[in-house]
């Protein structure tokens, strides 16, 4: 397992361009393999995840070519996937297989879905559920996780509401929409990303949006029945940003410009987050390119006050809140995240991962079923520290930015794992932070 050491920094400085927008690619992706003819998905991401759902839709008859960047996919339509002869491996990717739970819940063949270890203990009953009532056949281990054994079946409309906000069982149930008679509907308790429904729009569905609730006209509905091809360009991924826009933030001196971020206001709370904290953040030169927000980030360093997050934050800020709870310590009044307890089943448990790692560099934490407590710079310098990020992408990330404003080195052990999102994060982190 590789290590990365992250020596203390001065500031950061210089220009960025991330990876393309994990969330964004694997849809496109998804997509292009539904659609008729070859889509050209450019800037598609280099994130493992991403690719191992390039490989399932490879396995499952879509044509799929890779130039570096640029992905394209030939797709025979609707009804153009075909059975894989082997168990489809979603890796360590929920998004993966939650999303394609709903479109092979629609077909005319039986599928497996299966994972790495961590996937094989993230729950999958909040999706099974929803596309049972549609009339998919799936059997789970405990009837709640991977492997999953889906039975293609004609599927029915329905107007689900779902009990809490997830993006990810929404697209779940809207892609299995694409195959069911009629026109289903999903209503949200709140808001959450709306990349599904962007991208289905831009692919051809007929898609309609009203306040928080989402129908989709399947195959035996006016206007439903047809993808087609698109050239696309996907952005680049604020998930990623967030990491820089943290680390740009902890020196006086730090000057960073993050090029074509994707900026889909289901997104963005981060920044206001961000904002509300005290940090110097810039947008500039905001476009739209296929339905999806794009625009430049230029941060300086700032002093940041921390804070509260809480109730209907949590959804929409999830994959950043490790960054969040890892700047606690330099922060004014350090950062209590409340509300959280979806962390725990994540990649890896985050609550945890944090607390545990947070108090290996000396930080005072108060761990909570449902989040946690991390106290401000009053509290002590932090030092640095060997870490331990349990095989979760955003954990390590977290820490090599928590690591630069450390006294000493900090040691990330299983640096790999970063790859999972941000191949090239360290390389990165590295060239931009003065020492």
């Amino acid at each position: 397992m590789k290590k990365e050491t992250i020596q203390p920094a001065k500031h950061l400085t210089g220009g960025l361009d991330l990876p393309g927008d994990k969330s964004v690619s694997h849809r496109y992706a998804m997509l292009a393999a539904l659609a008729e003819g070859t889509s050209e998905l450019r800037r598609f991401s280099a994130a493992a995840d991403c690719h191992s759902t390039l490989a399932c839709v490879s396995a499952l008859g879509a044509e799929v070519k890779t130039d570096k960047d640029t992905v394209r996919v030939t797709g025979g339509g609707l009804g153009g996937l075909k059975r894989s002869w082997r168990a489809l491996d979603a890796g360590n990717s929920g998004t993966t297989m939650r999303l394609l739970s709903g479109i092979l819940a629609g077909q005319q063949f039986s599928s497996k879905l299966t994972g790495d270890d961590s996937l094989q203990k993230r729950p999958m009953k909040r999706v099974i559920g929803p596309l049972r009532e549609m009339g998919a056949d799936i059997r789970a281990r405990d009837d709640n996780f991977a492997p999953l054994e889906i039975r293609g079946a004609q599927l029915k409309a329905i107007d689900y509401r779902m009990p809490m906000a997830s993006a990810q069982v929404k697209s779940a149930v809207l892609l299995a929409g694409l195959f069911a008679d009629g026109v289903t509907s999903v209503t949200e308790p709140a808001r959450t990303r709306d990349h599904t429904e962007l991208a289905l729009e831009e692919f051809g569905a007929a898609v309609e949006k009203d306040v928080r609730t989402i129908r989709i006209h399947g195959r035996g509905a006016n206007g439903g029945g047809k993808l087609i091809a698109k050239s696309l360009d996907v952005p680049g991924d604020l998930s990623s940003a967030v990491f820089f826009i943290a680390a740009a933030s902890l020196f006086p001196d730090s000057n960073v410009l993050i090029h074509n971020v994707g900026l889909n206001p289901t997104r963005t709370a981060i920044l206001d987050v961000f904002a509300s904290m005290g940090a110097s953040i810039q947008i500039l030169g905001l476009k739209s390119a296929h339905g999806e927000v794009v625009g430049d980030l230029a941060v300086k360093g700032a002093s940041l006050k921390g804070g509260v997050i809480a109730g209907g934050q949590i959804p929409l800020l999830i994959d950043e809140l490790p960054m969040l709870a890892a700047l606690g310590p330099y922060t004014e009044e350090g950062v209590e995240i409340r509300d959280a307890a979806e962390l725990r089943v994540k990649e890896s448990d985050r609550i945890a991962a944090l607390a545990e790692n947070l108090q290996r560099m000396g930080a005072s934490v108060e761990e909570r079923p449902d989040g946690l407590k991390v106290q401000g710079r009053h509290a002590g310098k932090l030092r640095g520290a060997e870490i331990e990020p349990r095989g979760d992408h955003r954990i390590a990330m977290a820490f090599a930015v928590a690591g630069l404003a450390a006294e000493g080195n900090t040691v990330i052990r299983d640096a790999d794992c970063a790859g999972v999102s941000f191949p090239t994060f360290f390389k990165e982190l590295n060239r931009l932070a003065e020492h």
